[in-house]
C-alpha cells in the first residue's frame, strides 16, 4: 500500500518544471495544477522569477555527485522552507497532510512541496532515485520510479537512441574490409 504519494507527484512536478520551463507565471501555476494542486496562490509581479529560483535550487539536488551532497542540498533546501505540516480537509477530500502554510505565495509553496517531496522519494525509493538522462545528447531529469531502481533514462526513445550508439560504436566501421589478396 502506497501510504504518501507526496515524494512521487511533487519530483514529478519538478521534473516537469525543470525540462519543459513554464514562460510565464500562469504557465507554471496551470502546470501544478496538472500534477493535482488544487490551491489558490496569492499572486506578487517577481513569482515567475522566484519560481525559477526553486527550480535551480532544486536542480542542485538533481547534480550533486554524491548522496551526502545530495542530503547537504536538500537539508538546506528544506531548512529554508519553513513550512510546517499541517492536516486539511479542502474540497472534500478527506483528510491529508499538506507541506505548506495556508494560502501562501506560489514560489513558497513550490519550494516547500518540491523540497518535502524531494527528501520522501529520496528517504523511501533512494538517494540514487534522481538524476539526469544517461543519454549523453539529453539533460532532462530522471525521476526513477522503477521497481527495482535502474531507470537511467528521461524516456525508451533516450535508452533506445543510446543503446544503438552504444551498439555502433562496437561494429566494425562500414568501408573498411579485411586485407585483400592479390589477384
Amino acid at each position: 500500500m502506497h501510504l504518501n504519494p507526496y515524494g512521487e507527484y511533487a519530483v514529478r512536478l519538478a521534473a516537469s518544471l525543470a525540462d519543459d520551463w513554464p514562460t510565464s507565471r500562469a504557465g507554471v501555476e496551470a502546470r501544478t495544477r496538472e500534477f493535482g494542486m488544487t490551491m489558490a496562490f496569492l499572486e506578487l509581479p517577481d513569482d515567475h522569477a522566484r519560481c525559477r529560483a526553486v527550480l535551480d535550487a532544486w536542480l542542485e539536488v538533481v547534480d550533486a555527485a554524491t548522496p551526502d551532497a545530495r542530503a547537504r542540498q536538500l537539508n538546506d533546501q528544506l531548512a529554508a522552507a519553513t513550512a510546517f505540516p499541517r492536516l486539511t480537509d479542502h474540497d472534500g477530500e478527506g483528510w491529508h497532510l499538506h507541506y505548506r502554510d495556508v494560502d501562501d505565495e506560489l514560489p513558497r509553496v513550490l519550494h516547500a512541496v518540491i523540497s518535502v517531496g524531494t527528501a520522501l522519494h529520496l528517504t523511501t525509493r533512494g538517494m540514487t532515485r534522481l538524476g539526469r538522462c544517461a543519454d549523453d545528447s539529453c539533460s532532462r531529469v530522471v525521476v526513477d520510479l522503477s521497481r527495482n531502481g535502474t531507470q537511467r533514462y528521461c524516456s525508451s526513445r533516450c535508452g533506445t537512441r543510446s543503446a544503438v550508439r552504444r551498439h555502433r560504436a562496437r561494429r566494425p566501421q562500414v568501408g573498411t574490409s579485411l586485407a585483400q589478396s592479390p589477384g
